[in-house]
């Protein structure tokens, strides 16, 4: 199994900002996930006033980082 599939294994694979600030350690503030969404850091989707997060997407975040 490649270690990138074990990484979040407790999170389902969309996750939403208050996920994804945990997911990041809980390191940065609120206002700091939702610039990194609006700036497609971390990929997304906005559907409304909701964003659905990819896991991958954090993954592939935190891996070039």
């Amino acid at each position: 199994m490649d270690y990138k599939e074990e990484m979040f294994k407790e999170y389902e694979d969309i996750v939403d900002p208050k996920q994804l600030k945990k997911m990041l350690g809980n390191k940065i503030g609120t206002n700091k996930v939702y610039d990194l969404l609006r700036k497609k850091e971390i990929y997304s989707k906005r559907i409304g006033n909701n964003y659905l997060i990819p896991k991958v997407s954090v993954i592939e975040y935190i891996m070039k980082k």
